[in-house]
């Protein structure tokens, strides 16, 4: 008899499979990506339905199969995101960050990765976050897991930052270059550092002048993610 077996998981993909089947992909914290079929679920009296919703957090027991594809035995919500889908601002990031770090990783990726799809959908469910935060604090956690950090203690020729000084950004160095007409100063480079630092996006919500250090770093994160993650 086959194993049964017991984790989290978070939904990344759900395609319909025959009449009342479905295939899912699912990230989980001990057992990488899954494929799993959830035979019947499509059906009204499905005990599988209520636990395999998106943007949520469920336990779930699967059985692995003789194909990649295992079966899903027995799911359990247990934390649904409702705010993410009562706004659709909220919902179109919800599917990019699933989509990004569905493509941004391996079938085997490190438990961080599960946490920080965990992190986003609690950053979206709180009305409060600013979602150009969320995106930008997502990429930079990416960047950070991937690897891809950015020099934020010294520029582009070795030499400490400096508080009175502006920097352009070398991304060929992943450092910040010194230039008198540079767009990048002190307080955004204090932003980065707080980003890359692993804090929540809850913390850097509190950061004093937020909108101006999101629309000098969006483009610089962002050609840092172009660069560097897989899409």
């Amino acid at each position: 008899m086959k194993q049964q077996i017991n984790t989290h998981a978070i939904i990344l993909r759900r395609t319909d499979y025959g009449e009342a089947d479905r295939i899912l992909t699912l990230l989980t914290p001990d057992h990488g990506k899954l494929s799993l079929i959830a035979k019947g679920v499509r059906r009204s009296k499905s005990k599988l339905a209520g636990g395999i919703e998106l943007f949520s957090v469920s336990e779930i027991s699967f059985i692995h199969g003789r194909s990649e594809i295992g079966t899903l035995i027995s799911t359990r919500l247990i934390r649904y995101y409702a705010n993410i889908v009562s706004d659709v601002n909220r919902t179109m990031l919800g599917y990019d960050l699933i989509r990004i770090l569905h493509k941004a990783t391996e079938d085997e990726p490190d438990p961080e990765y599960f946490e920080l799809l965990e992190q986003g959908f609690g950053a979206l469910d709180d009305l409060t976050i600013d979602l150009r935060l969320i995106r930008v604090w997502f990429t930079m956690q990416l960047l950070r897991l991937d690897g891809h950090s950015p020099n934020l203690e010294q520029d582009s020729d070795g030499a400490k930052l400096s508080a009175d000084a502006r920097y352009t950004f070398s991304f060929d160095d992943m450092a910040f270059a010194g230039h008198p007409e540079g767009q990048f100063g002190a307080d955004d480079i204090k932003f980065l550092r707080v980003g890359f630092a692993g804090n929540r996006a809850e913390i850097m919500q509190k950061i004093t002048g937020l909108e101006t250090l999101l629309d000098a770093s969006t483009p610089l994160l962002q050609t840092m993610a172009q660069t560097y993650i897989r899409s």
